[in-house]
């Protein structure tokens, strides 16, 4: 008899045991013999492995003393060298559990593992395999699934882990209920518990899918969360790269949790007391310059949400030390080049200043002479940025809604934005007393987010600003050249290109703004070495 002869037998055997079981109904436990036989199939031609692979699952249910060797039947057909044949297994490998939820945290570890299938068919039909086992029980398979995240290799983990992120909004509500958000969140503590840098954003992005993004209790349980990745609790050591790199990530990964409810005292204060005093003055255009940058304008926006300070009077003495560093005197003479402004920065710090001196409003007004001196800077760089203002409202003076959209206008809008916002400020803090009741909205939010009619509302053409002068017997600090100073030219460069006519000197830079990319080197790419912690 040829070998296609013993196929053929074969295979009319295996219909005539499918026959049996599918008649014998109440009866099919009798039947043992011919579910053996079919468990047998998985060591015969490749027609007889695809049919053992539909059979197996069909009947499993009905031979539960039988079901350890079921399942290691069907996990050999998941390893076979035919690619047909491994994917047909891995499709029908979901229906082991259809009816035998106890078998779901095996299978589920198992379709994990085969997620590091490399030919695109085959992964896709594991990650069709591991969305019906979803459905047939999330709890179960969310535990199970997290086994290898838990204890496999890195490139399992980060495999299961992007599966999850991808595919865990895909399921209906119905099925990612409460009982298994629970598990899903329970899971991703452990997995907290020892991760990499990529595997903390991926488990941030799944519980940034649970009931706890959702509500003030949730958001306050995973800004803690943030706060112990980063350990905020340890010294700021700005040498240590890979610390500065994990404390901005997590910064940022916390700032859409904050609000009025959910208070961001702890990173204020640590920002403030272990970060900012450690930071050199630099140059916004410097090529150093990505984490000053970063650093400033997450200040900025944690300080919105700094509703209670335990320190407040030490905290806004640490931000206005920094924001004077940044707001040079008026040089002495003309002979003296005219100082950079660095206008991101400002921005950033003096509406930290404006935030955090509310707790301690007469944190600037104490001391006369400090007082007087940072009045005089705050005069000077009215100057300044008033001029810069001017400008930028003339070249964007009747540009239509087209003519914004291009890079060029986008960046002066802005500028224009980042400008008005420090005019309100200086306004408001050369206010005697100093005042904190301008609500501006920062320049790199999205421009939707100002409020109609609100301080800083960028109008092209509006008013020009009345200049900030000093009152009368403040002068003594002033120039003795009766002459007056021409306003302070704008820098040049990615703001400043084309603004009109004007021509800034060549020792001036541009303002620094970055835009909200994270800058500096690619963290994410080979630092993947340390795990304890974050």
């Amino acid at each position: 008899m040829s070998s296609t002869d013993v196929d053929s037998d074969n295979i009319e055997k295996l219909y005539k045991n499918f026959g049996i079981l599918a008649d014998a109904k109440d009866k099919i436990s009798e039947h043992e013999k011919e579910y053996l036989e079919i468990l047998g199939a998985v060591k015969g031609s490749d027609k007889e492995k695809r049919l053992a692979s539909q059979f197996i699952a069909r009947f499993f249910k009905h031979f539960p003393h039988l079901a350890d060797q079921a399942v290691e039947a069907q996990i050999d057909l998941c390893e076979d060298e035919e690619l047909s044949i491994r994917k047909q297994a891995i499709k029908d490998l979901p229906n082991l559990c259809k009816d035998n939820k106890q078998h779901t945290k095996k299978i589920a570890d198992i379709l994990a593992q085969l997620l590091m299938a490399e030919e695109a068919t085959e992964l896709d039909a594991v990650q069709q395999a591991l969305i019906t086992l979803f459905r047939f029980d999330v709890k179960g398979a969310l535990e199970g699934f997290f086994q290898q995240i838990l204890t496999g290799e890195e490139a399992v983990r980060e495999r299961c882990l992007k599966f999850l992120v991808h595919y865990v909004k895909k399921l209906d509500s119905d099925v990612f209920n409460k009982e298994a958000e629970d598990v899903l969140i329970a899971e991703c503590k452990k997995v907290l518990q020892d991760n990499t840098a990529d595997e903390f954003d991926m488990v941030m992005d799944l519980l940034g899918l649970t009931h706890l993004a959702k509500s003030v209790v949730g958001q306050r349980e995973l800004v803690e969360i943030v706060a112990e990745q980063v350990e905020l609790s340890q010294p700021y050591n700005p040498a240590d790269e890979e610390q500065v790199d994990k404390l901005l990530h997590g910064l940022k990964r916390a700032l859409p949790f904050f609000s009025a409810q959910v208070d961001s005292q702890k990173f204020v204060e640590y920002l403030c007391e272990q970060v900012l005093p450690t930071m050199p003055v630099i140059s916004a255009s410097d090529e150093n310059s990505a984490n000053h940058s970063e650093i400033f304008k997450l200040l900025a926006e944690f300080c919105s949400h700094c509703n209670t300070i335990s320190n407040p009077e030490t905290l806004t003495t640490t931000v206005l030390k920094k924001l004077i560093e940044y707001m040079p005197l008026p040089p002495a003479t003309d002979d003296i080049p005219e100082p950079n402004l660095e206008y991101s920065y400002v921005e950033c710090l003096m509406y930290s200043l404006h935030r955090l001196a509310r707790h301690c409003p007469d944190i600037i007004t104490k001391d006369p002479e400090k007082l007087k001196d940072f009045r005089l800077r705050l005069q000077y760089f009215a100057r300044g940025i008033q001029g810069y203002i001017k400008k930028l409202k003339e070249a964007l003076h009747g540009k239509t809604a087209e003519e914004l959209k291009s890079e060029e206008n986008k960046m002066r809008v802005i500028a224009l934005k980042m400008t008005t916002n420090i005019n309100t400020l200086i306004k408001d803090l050369f206010h005697s007393p100093p005042s904190f009741k301008s609500n501006v909205s920062l320049s790199w939010k999205p421009l939707h987010s100002v409020s109609k009619g609100g301080a800083n509302t960028v109008t092209v053409g509006q008013k020009r600003h009345t200049p900030i002068t000093f009152e009368e017997g403040d002068n003594k600090h002033s120039r003795t050249d009766s002459r007056p100073r021409e306003l302070y030219q704008p820098p040049s460069g990615k703001y400043s290109k084309n603004v009109s006519s004007y021509t800034p000197s060549q020792n001036v830079r541009r303002g620094g703004y970055r835009g909200r990319g994270r800058g500096g080197r690619n963290w994410r790419g080979n630092n993947r070495s340390w795990r304890r912690g974050y």
